[in-house]
Protein backbone atom coordinates (compact mmCIF):
# COMPACT_ATOMS: atom_id res chain seq x y z
CA UNK A 1 0.00 0.00 0.00
CA UNK A 2 1.35 3.17 -0.95
CA UNK A 3 1.16 6.27 1.59
CA UNK A 4 1.85 9.86 0.68
CA UNK A 5 1.70 12.35 3.41
CA UNK A 6 0.30 15.52 2.56
CA UNK A 7 0.29 18.63 4.66
CA UNK A 8 -1.84 21.53 3.22
CA UNK A 9 -2.19 25.19 4.59
CA UNK A 10 -4.45 27.94 2.77
CA UNK A 11 -4.32 29.14 -0.58
CA UNK A 12 -0.53 27.05 -1.12
CA UNK A 13 -0.18 26.52 -4.79
CA UNK A 14 2.60 24.48 -5.14
CA UNK A 15 4.14 21.71 -2.70
CA UNK A 16 7.55 20.76 -1.81
CA UNK A 17 7.67 16.86 -2.37
CA UNK A 18 9.91 14.60 -0.59
CA UNK A 19 9.90 10.89 -2.49
CA UNK A 20 10.96 8.10 -0.13
CA UNK A 21 14.18 6.72 -1.62
CA UNK A 22 12.66 3.10 -0.86
CA UNK A 23 9.07 2.72 -1.84
CA UNK A 24 8.29 5.28 -4.95
CA UNK A 25 4.50 5.96 -3.63
CA UNK A 26 5.73 7.26 0.15
CA UNK A 27 6.97 10.67 1.15
CA UNK A 28 5.91 13.77 2.40
CA UNK A 29 4.55 17.24 0.54
CA UNK A 30 4.52 20.25 2.50
CA UNK A 31 2.68 23.91 1.29
CA UNK A 32 5.97 26.21 -0.17
CA UNK A 33 6.03 28.67 -3.05
CA UNK A 34 7.21 28.38 -6.68
CA UNK A 35 10.52 28.83 -5.62
CA UNK A 36 10.36 25.94 -2.98
CA UNK A 37 10.32 28.21 0.17
CA UNK A 38 8.38 26.74 2.73
CA UNK A 39 6.68 29.18 5.33
CA UNK A 40 7.78 27.75 8.57
CA UNK A 41 6.55 30.74 10.96
CA UNK A 42 2.92 29.60 9.34
CA UNK A 43 3.03 26.01 9.96
CA UNK A 44 1.95 23.97 13.32
CA UNK A 45 4.73 23.17 15.38
CA UNK A 46 3.72 19.69 14.65
CA UNK A 47 3.86 20.40 10.90
CA UNK A 48 7.31 22.01 11.47
CA UNK A 49 8.99 19.19 13.31
CA UNK A 50 7.67 16.99 10.48
CA UNK A 51 9.30 19.20 7.94
CA UNK A 52 12.88 19.35 9.83
CA UNK A 53 12.97 15.71 10.17
CA UNK A 54 12.37 14.45 6.28
CA UNK A 55 15.05 17.91 6.12
CA UNK A 56 17.53 15.88 7.80
CA UNK A 57 16.81 12.70 5.93
CA UNK A 58 17.74 14.37 2.32
CA UNK A 59 19.84 11.22 0.73
CA UNK A 60 19.75 8.70 3.40
CA UNK A 61 15.41 8.07 3.88
CA UNK A 62 14.16 10.92 1.69
CA UNK A 63 15.23 12.43 -2.34
CA UNK A 64 16.12 15.86 -2.90
CA UNK A 65 13.09 17.89 -2.83
CA UNK A 66 10.78 18.37 -5.94
CA UNK A 67 8.48 21.66 -6.13
CA UNK A 68 5.19 20.75 -8.16
CA UNK A 69 2.19 22.66 -8.25
CA UNK A 70 -0.91 21.60 -6.39
CA UNK A 71 -4.16 20.61 -7.99
CA UNK A 72 -6.76 22.86 -7.19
Amino acid sequence: MSTLHTHTVEHAHFELLFQSLFDGGRGYAFPCDAAGHVDMDGMSERLRLHYLYVKKLIGRDFSTPAVRPTLQ
